[in-house]
């Protein structure tokens, strides 16, 4: 009997590969539409999804689903709680994107501190005269507030402390206390928004996360301060960070994310000169790419050969199998 696997969106040939040569099939589409979805998956006992949604109405349209491995970190876009009612293990690649996001959060950051998006595009336009007018800022001795301090977090930290000199201030809801990185001294998120040069998220989003960077928090940090946000653009009050970044409160801000993707064409942030903006591929590197795809691929592998994945974002309980 074949077993299928659904592959929702394009991936790398690695993940291809790791899937066949473990002698499962692929149905291989490039589509995030629910009714497709329901279609295609109906024979299928595994999913390796990007960002496609997958709801309830979706997962329940395929009865002999036994595991959905996301290409990447983030889970909200999977009905994780039906996954869990149903026996459907949840897999994921968490060690497969933290370098090449880390570089994007210090290259955004860089950007930002320096005006580049600026002075890039006055002399572009022939305006030599802006390197009179728009001065960046070091970062050397300034202070990086890193809200949530997991893989990414850690690892922007320890390259701002190590190639910066920068003073490192972390938050964490769920970190032990003596768990923190070298270098990071942890600290209330109202101490740590208030004392930031720059603030640099890095947490899943959640219902618990939702706006923890809110209007009251962009308005206790440092004017002329900048925001870096490369977890979920809904980690951020969004209306808020606008409000903030055009009156001046804020210096700038790099935004990875956003609250709705696609941004919508004329979205308010389009219009200003002191936000840089990149569309939700801080993870996007040549080998992150491969990584992930690899990575969610053996999470499949494993749990339809009757072994534990190695990157389990679900601990169901023992015996628990799929009706």
């Amino acid at each position: 009997m074949t077993t299928r696997v659904l592959v929702p969106q394009p991936i790398a040939p690695a993940g291809l590969e790791v899937l066949r040569e473990a002698g499962l099939e692929t149905r291989e589409l490039d589509t995030t539409d629910a009714a497709e979805l329901r279609q295609a998956i109906v024979d299928c006992s595994g999913v390796l999804v990007r960002t496609a949604p997958l709801p309830a109405d979706v997962l329940s349209a395929a009865p002999g689903l036994e595991v959905v491995s996301r290409h990447g970190v983030g889970l909200d876009a999977i009905d994780t709680g039906y996954c869990r009612d149903h026996g459907i293990r949840v897999t994921f690649a968490p060690e497969s994107n933290t370098v090449t996001v880390a570089e994007h959060t210090i290259g955004l950051m860089t950007a930002i501190t320096k005006n580049l998006r600026t002075v890039d595009a006055a002399t572009r336009a022939g305006d030599f005269g802006a390197r009179s007018r728009s001065y960046g800022i070091e970062l050397d001795g300034k202070t990086l507030g890193v809200v949530g301090l997991g893989r990414i977090g850690r690892l922007v930290a320890q390259k701002a402390r190590l190639g910066f000199g920068m003073r490192l201030l972390g938050y964490d809801a769920y970190l032990p206390e003596d768990a923190g990185p070298e270098g990071v001294h942890r600290c209330a998120l109202e101490e740590l928004l208030a004392s930031s040069d720059v603030v640099t998220v890095h947490v899943p989003f959640t219902p618990g996360s939702r706006h923890v960077i809110d209007a009251a928090g962009l308005r206790s940090m440092k004017r002329a301060a900048y925001l870096v946000n490369c977890s979920r653009g809904g980690t951020v009050d969004e209306a808020a960070l606008i409000d903030a970044l055009r009156d001046g409160h804020l210096a700038g801000a790099g935004l990875d994310v956003f609250e709705t993707e696609p941004l919508p064409a004329g979205h308010p942030l389009t219009a200003l000169d002191n936000v840089l903006l990149t569309p939700h591929m801080a993870a996007h590197s040549t080998e992150a790419l491969d990584r992930m795809a690899a990575h969610a691929a053996e999470g499949i592998v494993d749990v339809l050969g009757g072994r534990e994945p190695r990157w389990p974002a679900d601990r169901p309980p023992v015996g628990h199998r799929p009706g």
